[in-house]
This record gives structure tokens, C-alpha cells and sequence, in this order.
């Protein structure tokens, strides 16, 4: 969310002697691709005042940089500049990057999360405890039957590279390193479960046990358990964050099905809660208590910011890294297949709408929507899923009165 597509090759050649240009595999000289990074910069500064990594990144400080930094900064940058119409327009490629270009990327994040006082620190909180009727968060209250939940958050090792800047090499070592956390997973009555993995080797000869055929990956992407061809996105693409696809790529999914950790996508770890039911507290504690049990595991140590909270690779998504949603029905707010008047109630609500497939997919037949809270950081876990909640509620009401 908040951008689309960067550049690949720059960070991973660090100490080369060479930059990479954005999104290829040529080499050319620093000095050549700087100064056409820097000028490419000035332009769209000018042409898109919008853009964030253009507004907050400038030549003086990208010039104050060692070599090697500025090569992982561009590698983070490039994204903005070669698609200006950004509105963030930078990744990290590091969990140490928003400590090492902190001049850069808090400006940025204060804008973006809407923190004008400058002094915000991300406060993690998941007691929910006084939230609804001590905890209870039912949607039955609300006049509503079944609905189809979800939370994920976003995870990155501080151990490894987030995705923009492994190689493949890097990506079987991590797959390699969660199969150990899948074991004790696998082990434990309340998840057990099984392991999906893409990667067709891992390498040397050394077969993938987990592998899976292509028919089983569509099944489960059709499930909505897996995630789509990163390769086929020519965002993640540029931004290197779909490279050596499909090494590195997968997921696990307990038992229920309900528990699901995806592996090798935006961030290194997906890992959400999803089942259908009536009570929101449910799929949120259940969570909870899955980060625990996969974070006391050793060797998994979460990556994490003093003023951001968890890590991600897009600064939209740090703080909590969550989204929690619902697919809830509102045929009368949604007659003749738009979702503008759902997004106008939801807009000052602080809630985006979806399609049930996900950003820019039409919404159901049957009126069916996705609804989430917007806001990651400078928000506690709990008080996203209390916004929720009175979300759904503020919008049956006008489901209702639109139907009268």
C-alpha cells in the first residue's frame, strides 16, 4: 500500500563498486547512475510534489552519505523516481534502515502516518480486554449472522535482508530457518498442520520435501490461503521484492486452517488469523497468542524499531504492521455495483473498502465488501480492532437507513 514498484540490483552490490540501475541487471558506473539518480530526483520533485521520497530526499544529504550507503539508499529510493506518481516511493531494504537513514525516512513516515507534533513512538498493546463487553467483541449485537474474518500482520527476521534486497541464495536460507519454526509448530496439538512450499530446490541437488505441484498452488490461491504470482506484479517485480521467483515462496496452515504464516512475500513473514464467526476477539486473540508461540521459538527473534515498532519492508505498514478486516453485506449502500457511498461513511471512519479480492478488485454480486481500518502506526493493536467494531456498527446503521 502507499506505493508501487523500486529498483533491484543497487544494495546488493554494496562494496562492488558499481550501482545498479533500477529494475536491471547491467552495471554501470556510481558516479554515472548517481548523477542520474540525482537528476531524475530534481525532476520529479518538481513534477510531483506529492511524492514522498521525492519531497524528503535531498542531493546534500544523499551526498553526505558514504558510497556504499548511498547505494543502499538508492536501492531503497529508486522506486519514486522511477515512478513518480508514487506516494511513498521508497522501501527498506534492511530492518537497519530506518535507523540508518533516520534523516530520510522519518520524514517520510511522519507525514505519511499523519504525526505533525514530529515526537510520536509506536506503543504495542493487544489487551483488549476492555474493549467491548470485556473483550467480547460480537457482531450478533450489531444485527449481523456469520462473517468472514481476518488479521495478519507483517513480520521481518531481524537476522536476514527484508525481500527487496535477498538473492536467492538468502531466500532458501530463510525458507531453511522457518521449516525448523514449522516443526515445532507441527508438533504443538493446538496448531499442527502442513507446509506448501514453491521453491523448486534448494539448490545443489538438495530436493524440496514441502514442494508442491502447480494445481495444488492454484487450489490454494483460489482458497485465498496462498499468495498470487508475486512475478506477475510488475510493481513487486521492479522493486526486486518478487525476485528469483519462486525460491523462497510458501506457506504453512494449521490443521483448522485457520492459522497461516505465508513466507517470501512483501514482507518475510505474513502471518494472520482467518475463520468465519461472530465474535471479532476471536481471530485477534488467536493471533496473539500464535506471534508468542512462533516468536519463543530459537532463532526467531521479530525485527523491531524504538519509535516504529515491528519492522516492514513499506513504511506503510510498520507499527503494528496489521490489517484486520470483515467481508460484510451491504446490498442497498452498494446498488449498481459501486462502493462509493460505503467509502464516503467509511472514509471519516478511518476504514478502507475493498473488493472480497483485495485492493482494486469489484466488489460481490451480492454487495459483499472488505473493511479494514487504514492506520498501522501511532495506534495500538487493540484500538484497531475497537475501530473495527464500531465501524461495522456506524455502517449497518447507514445500511439500514438507506434501505428505508
Amino acid at each position: 500500500p502507499g506505493q508501487r514498484a523500486t529498483g533491484r540490483q543497487a544494495g546488493r552490490q554494496a562494496g562492488s563498486g558499481k550501482m545498479g540501475a533500477g529494475g536491471s541487471v547491467e552495471q554501470r558506473p556510481v558516479e554515472e547512475v548517481r548523477t542520474e539518480f540525482l537528476t531524475k530526483l530534481e525532476e520529479v520533485k518538481a513534477s510531483h510534489p506529492n511524492n514522498l521520497c521525492a519531497k524528503h530526499l535531498t542531493k546534500e544529504y544523499f551526498e553526505s552519505l558514504s558510497e556504499d550507503d548511498q547505494k543502499v539508499l538508492y536501492q531503497c529510493c529508486i522506486t519514486g523516481i522511477q515512478n513518480p506518481d508514487s506516494n511513498l516511493g521508497c522501501y527498506a531494504m534492511k530492518p537497519s534502515d530506518y535507523e540508518t537513514f533516520k534523516p530520510f525516512f522519518d520524514k517520510v513516515i511522519r507525514e505519511y502516518h499523519g504525526d505533525e507534533t514530529n515526537e510520536k513512538k509506536h506503543i504495542t498493546n493487544w489487551d483488549i480486554s476492555e474493549v467491548g463487553e470485556n473483550g467480547v467483541l460480537d457482531v450478533t449485537k450489531l444485527g449481523l449472522e456469520e462473517l468472514s474474518m481476518r488479521v495478519r500482520v507483517g513480520r521481518n527476521l531481524k537476522s536476514y535482508n527484508l525481500p527487496g534486497l535477498m538473492d536467492k541464495e538468502e531466500r532458501i536460507k530463510f525458507e531453511q530457518t522457518m521449516l525448523e519454526a514449522f516443526k515445532k509448530l507441527q508438533e504443538n496439538e493446538a496448531y499442527g498442520g502442513n507446509i506448501y512450499s514453491l521453491t523448486p530446490d534448494f539448490g545443489e541437488g538438495v530436493e524440496n520435501p514441502n514442494l508442491i505441484t502447480d494445481e495444488k498452488y492454484k487450489e490454494l490461491v483460489d482458497a485465498h490461503i496462498m499468495f498470487k504470482d508475486m512475478d506477475a506484479d510488475p510493481y513487486l517485480k521492479t522493486a526486486g521484492i518478487s525476485s528469483d521467483w519462486p525460491y523462497g515462496r510458501g506457506c504453512y496452515v494449521s490443521e483448522d486452517g485457520q492459522f497461516i504464516i505465508w513466507f517470501g512475500e512483501e514482507d518475510q513473514l505474513r502471518i494472520m488469523c482467518m475463520k468465519k464467526g461472530t465474535k471479532l476477539n476471536e481471530v485477534f486473540d488467536r493471533l496473539n497468542e500464535g506471534l508468542k508461540t512462533v516468536e519463543s521459538i530459537d532463532g526467531i527473534e521479530f525485527a523491531t524499531n524504538e519509535d516504529y515498532g515491528y519492522v516492514t519492508s513499506c513504511p506503510s505498514n510498520l507499527g503494528t504492521g496489521m490489517r484486520a478486516s470483515v467481508h460484510i453485506k451491504i446490498p442497498n449502500l452498494t446498488k449498481g455495483g459501486t462502493d462509493e457511498k460505503a467509502k464516503e461513511i467509511c472514509g471519516p471512519l478511518g476504514l478502507s473498502v475493498r473488493g472480497t479480492g483485495g485492493e482494486h478488485t469489484p466488489i460481490g454480486e451480492d454487495g459483499t465488501v472488505d473493511i479494514s481500518p487504514r492506520a498501522r502506526l501511532f495506534i495500538q493493536e487493540k484500538e484497531i480492532i475497537a475501530f473495527l467494531y464500531s465501524g461495522i456498527e456506524k455502517l449497518m446503521e447507514a445500511e439500514k437507513a438507506s434501505a428505508e
